[in-house]
């Protein structure tokens, strides 16, 4: 597990475009591996599983100091490619594309397959310190509460999917959903805001290999851009903005965890007042 220490608004005014992006930017699909990443911010790990002709397993690491993964931890998972399976404690989970699934703290045993090597899936994992047991529960795209918002004028017209959340899927401080474009859109979070509750992480699919989404961070008076290709993810901490403009319509996969939960715990920034 690779550990990563970001560092505080004052700090990220000096920082040059391969700082900000060695700092705050992160790549971790890659085929039959499953690849973590700890963050001290809010102690989150994030990360990535891909099982190809063999199943994968979340593992603790020397990192955590715990006897498994989820000893002290709740995750987060959302499945981003083919068919597979997310096992825990025995019990097999069908996970098809966009399927998400909530693991509680305690599960000792977490495996990861692909019903097909060629078409494997791709398992996006978010997980936090957890305080209390939940018990684990899959999440379905026709579940989710949906909520429409933006507009076709405004080039923001956006699906938001809650999976886990205050009246969904119960965590102890893990928040998770994805939000899809329409055709057309390429504005997210716009206008935007910060959570100063609550730190981020934006993980961007479904862009093809030619498009970017160009990740907006920063405080809203000091604002800076990310460059991002298809799969990787932003670390967006509590100070800094999450906006993205893309060169065309895309999906995006939200995950936070803080103090607090409720979805529209926000401080909100007017787009005059953005420099």
């Amino acid at each position: 597990m690779n550990v990563r220490y970001t560092v505080g608004k004052n700090e990220y005014k000096r920082m040059t475009t391969p700082e900000l992006r060695e700092t705050f930017l992160v790549s971790l699909f890659e085929d039959g591996k499953l690849n973590l990443l700890y963050c001290e911010v809010e102690r989150a790990i994030v990360g990535a599983a891909v099982p190809t002709h063999e199943s994968l397993k979340l593992e603790a690491g020397k990192e955590l100091a715990a006897d498994f993964f989820c000893q002290r931890r709740e995750v987060g998972v959302l499945n981003i490619g083919g068919n597979g399976t997310v096992t825990v404690d025995g019990t097999k989970y069908q996970m098809e594309k966009l399927d998400g699934l909530y693991i509680g703290r305690g599960s000792k045993e977490v495996v990861f397959g692909s019903a097909s090597p060629v078409k494997p899936a791709r398992f996006h994992i978010v997980s936090y310190p957890a305080h209390a047991d939940y018990p684990t529960k899959q999440a379905k795209k026709a579940d989710a509460n949906a909520i429409q918002t933006g507009s076709l004028e405004d080039a923001n017209k956006r699906t938001i999917y809650q999976y886990i959340h205050e009246n969904g899927i119960k965590s102890c401080q893990l928040v998770m959903g994805f939000t899809a474009l329409e055709p057309g859109c390429v504005w997210n979070t716009m206008p935007c805001h910060t959570h100063e509750r609550r730190t981020e992480v934006y993980m961007y699919f479904g862009l093809e290999e030619t498009s970017r989404v160009f990740h907006f961070m920063g405080p809203g008076d000091e604002t800076r851009h990310i460059a991002v290709s298809n799969e990787q993810v932003v670390l967006s901490p509590m100070w800094s903005i999450h906006s993205g403009c893309g060169t065309r319509a895309y999906t995006f996969c939200w995950a936070m965890g803080g103090e607090n939960q409720r979805f529209t715990d926000m401080d909100h920034i007017q787009i005059k007042d953005l420099k």
